[in-house]
């Protein structure tokens, strides 16, 4: 079990980027959550195997959809066993 805390800068926000994220990570079993932060950023945490959650940061460094992701910030958390996958 693997877990990260990803934060997106660049054109991040109002690109479908949470709802793109949300799609894979329902289709790769990957449990977490995706927020708007108020300065312009994305955040999300992917919790599972470490091939999902992986495949996961890369889909977000790449910047999904419209997304233009200028910095990708990632850090390894311990895992909470989390389940689903949120979009707030």
């Amino acid at each position: 079990m693997k877990r990260v805390r990803i934060r997106a800068a660049g054109n991040v926000q109002g690109v479908f980027f949470r709802d793109t994220v949300r799609g894979e990570a329902e289709e790769r079993s990957v449990a977490g959550w995706a927020r708007n932060c108020s300065d312009g950023t994305v955040e999300a945490v992917f919790e599972g195997d470490q091939e999902g959650v992986e495949a996961l940061v890369e889909l977000c460094r790449r910047g999904p959809g419209q997304a233009d992701v200028d910095e990708l910030d990632v850090s390894d958390e311990e895992p909470e066993g989390l389940t689903g996958f949120e979009v707030g």
